[in-house]
């Protein structure tokens, strides 16, 4: 099954809005740092940002999820784990396949998993 369009250069765009302003700005976030660490591959700083940005962000969405009884918190939790899981394995320079692997995870994460809570968590913006 074909995944979703990858956009390139690597950035968000209102195709991937969830109609949540905090969780939009994350995702813009999310887009950024895997932007910067396929420009500086090398760099175990920028890996290290974008291991950070995730786990945070995932968090805050996890929080949101549980706050509004969310009843796909677990699965969606899941799928955050296996995913911190594998980029914490990643080591620099980080091959083109792995950033790629990473692309295709957000976007398919977001348009796939993500809108399904559309609407259905309490009123953050």
């Amino acid at each position: 099954m074909p995944g979703h369009h990858i956009p390139e250069p690597f950035c968000w765009d209102e195709t991937f809005r969830v109609f949540y302003e905090t969780l939009d700005n994350q995702h813009r976030g999310l887009f950024r740092s895997i932007f910067e660490l396929q420009k500086h591959s090398d760099d175990g700083d920028q890996l290290c940002v974008m291991v950070a940005v995730m786990t945070a962000h995932f968090l805050v969405e996890e929080i949101i999820m549980k706050h509004s009884h969310y009843s796909d918190l677990g699965a969606h939790k899941h799928a955050h784990d296996d995913f911190i899981k594998h980029i914490k394995g990643l080591h620099t320079p980080v091959p083109a396949s792995e950033l790629n692997f990473c692309k295709d995870w957000l976007v398919n994460h977001i348009k796939d998993i993500d809108f399904k809570y559309k609407k259905q968590l309490s009123s953050y913006s």
